[in-house]
């Protein structure tokens, strides 16, 4: 008689890990990956290099993220829009700017603020936003 009323919570109970893994493993293969890769001075300028992986799922027609850098002791010095063009689904690319009249030394920290212009299909879209995870292979910080 237990075993009866039992037997729905058993099935709901081992339905929830196949629920969950099927949830995780989406979310985690969504990822529009952005790495400070690099950063070196050129001439007058500080070079910042960037890989970015485009693992959304979709091919994304124009990123245009708003990025501020900070020195090293954390005061704003720039806010410009860094435009990492197309961005082919499961290929990497590296995509470089440069800061005029900056050392590198003198960079602290770079903020990804957020998506100025996402393009997925012709339209304007969050996939940039929503899926962006930001990592740095330097001292420099990349924040996001």
């Amino acid at each position: 008689m237990k075993l009866r009323h039992l037997l729905p919570a058993l099935i709901a109970w081992s339905a929830l890990p196949f629920a969950a893994g099927a949830q995780s493993s989406d979310a985690d293969g969504a990822r529009l990956s952005l790495e400070l890769n690099a950063a070196q001075d050129v001439g007058q300028a500080c070079r910042l290099s960037f890989l970015i992986t485009n693992e959304t799922g979709r091919a994304i027609d124009k990123a245009v993220f708003e990025t501020v850098i900070f020195d090293t002791q954390g005061s704003v010095i720039k806010l410009s829009l860094f435009d990492f063009r197309d961005l082919p689904q499961d290929r990497p690319r590296v995509r470089q700017f440069d800061l005029p009249d900056r050392p590198c030394a003198t960079v602290g920290r770079v903020l990804i603020n957020g998506a100025s212009s996402c393009v997925t299909g012709g339209s304007e879209s969050d996939l940039c936003n929503s899926t962006l995870s930001v990592t740095s292979r330097l001292e420099m910080e990349l924040l996001g």
